[in-house]
């Protein structure tokens, strides 16, 4: 079993007290000590507290299974806004937001998320800022995206 299977073991009865999910987890190696990022949330949001419950019992099994032979950094915290999104769930949380979507054959999508499910999303794309010379058609505006074919997904925040 590797440390991130391991991580994902004493993590599953830490997250369902909360109903939290598992976003993922970076293990970062350094010269004096390796850190260890684990993402988490759930689908009203995590707070520092739910969090911080996580990190410090995590912390405490990790300690008494000495999982790492090494010194290192635990890290419990959301994913910020500017972190892809991975998960079916974490779109279903969006849904409304605008997003910016690059797909893996190099196409860039920019609109707002109006559907989520487990293996697509739909989102509606803005209309031309140019009057065009034919009526543009409102249904190819809308764009069903099967998860798999998405390289990145990032939130887009607007301050208007």
């Amino acid at each position: 079993m590797t440390v991130k299977e391991h991580l994902e073991v004493l993590l599953a009865p830490l997250l369902e007290d909360g109903d939290c999910f598992l976003v993922d987890i970076a293990i970062k190696p350094s010269k004096l000590s390796q850190k260890v990022t684990i993402l988490v949330d759930s689908d009203e949001g995590i707070t520092i507290q739910q969090c911080t419950s996580i990190s410090r019992r995590l912390a405490k099994q990790l300690e008494e299974l000495e999982v790492f032979t090494q010194a290192y950094t635990l890290e419990v915290s959301s994913p910020g806004l500017d972190q892809p999104l991975l998960l079916p769930r974490q779109y279903k949380k969006n849904v409304g937001r605008n997003l910016k979507i690059t797909l893996k054959s190099g196409e860039i999508l920019q609109g707002t998320l109006t559907d989520a499910g487990d293996s697509d999303i739909t989102i509606q794309l803005p209309a031309p800022k140019k009057k065009p010379k034919t009526p543009v058609d409102e249904a190819s505006l809308v764009r069903t995206i099967a998860l798999d074919d998405i390289s990145k997904a990032l939130i887009e925040i607007s301050f208007k």
